[in-house]
């Protein structure tokens, strides 16, 4: 069985896999020769490269470095098997909103742009007995919540259907979101890029939220409205991620708009990434050497 990876280095950290003939493409160039069962495209893969899957001979499974695959399924052979990375970008992910909320609360941003002009009178918000509500209650969700329960914050969990958690006690449906917005310090956006969650976080639902508010969107650029970030800017604070449009273009209102942090997208991209993509790939392998289902699959 021939599997092929997008780089040397995540082959190398996946190893010798029995019953596996791992070959390296980066997606350019000429695609390999022969049958391909399965096919690990790079982290940040382009649309055209994703186009080359109907290069690749009886390739059976595409096992993506990312938890999101928006806009990847239409680009895909029919039958092929998809499988996304959840699970690999929980803890990075979760790191990065929490630093996100810390910078925006604490006001380093403007800190660091101060160059040192003392303003150490002004109060600004603590995490602790802040009021969370964490949009999107998935794996990287509760990485998010496991972080912030012991920094003392009050963390409400939004999901697609209400149900019980052992960590939380209550996730709450999203149908109930915009009853939850008025008394909500922080909100972070998790929720996958979809119908239902394109444009989720528009004029009129930022408009329920408090003033002062934080709003971190670390899922797709998207399910924000940027224009109504721009217009919600300065009696809402904002911690991008992600954006839209992405990468961000130079002269961007976003760039000054007053109160809003942007980071290029990072999130996920740490150290943390390689080994457990590469167990992810490795597990992969092992099961389709020994018949059994693959995990993580987002469509058939």
């Amino acid at each position: 069985m021939k599997a092929v990876l997008a780089t040397r280095t995540l082959a190398d950290a996946v190893g010798p896999v029995d019953g596996v003939d791992i070959e390296v493409w980066n997606g350019e160039g000429p695609a390999p020769e022969g049958e391909v069962d399965l096919w690990v495209p790079h982290y940040a893969t382009r649309a055209d490269v994703l186009d080359r899957a109907h290069q690749l001979q009886g390739l059976q499974v595409v096992q993506l470095q990312s938890a999101g695959y928006d806009g990847v399924l239409d680009r895909l052979p029919a039958g092929v098997t998809l499988c996304n990375a959840s699970g690999v970008h929980d803890d990075a992910t979760a790191e990065h909103a929490v630093g996100l909320v810390l910078a925006s609360l604490r006001g380093i941003p403007e800190a660091v742009r101060s160059h040192g002009h003392w303003e150490s009178d002004k109060m600004r918000r603590s995490l602790a007995d802040s009021r969370v509500l964490v949009l999107g209650y998935g794996s990287i969700g509760r990485a998010l919540a496991e972080r912030l329960i012991p920094m003392k914050a009050v963390v409400t969990a939004v999901a697609s259907r209400e149900r019980d958690d052992d960590l939380v006690g209550r996730v709450r449906a999203i149908d109930d979101l915009r009853s939850l917005l008025p008394d909500q310090d922080v909100l972070v956006a998790l929720v996958p890029l979809n119908d239902t969650t394109r444009g989720l976080l528009d004029d009129e639902t930022l408009g329920l939220l408090p003033d002062g508010a934080l709003v971190v969107n670390v899922a797709r650029g998207r399910v924000v409205d940027t224009d109504a970030v721009i217009r919600q800017a300065g009696r809402l604070r904002f911690a991008l991620d992600v954006t839209d449009p992405e990468p961000l273009p130079e002269g961007h209102p976003l760039w000054d708009a007053p109160g809003v942090l942007i980071t290029p997208h990072v999130a996920g991209g740490t150290t943390a990434m390689l080994p457990r993509i590469s167990a992810l790939v490795r597990e992969q392998l092992q099961r389709r050497v020994g018949g059994e289902p693959v995990i993580n699959v987002v469509s058939r």
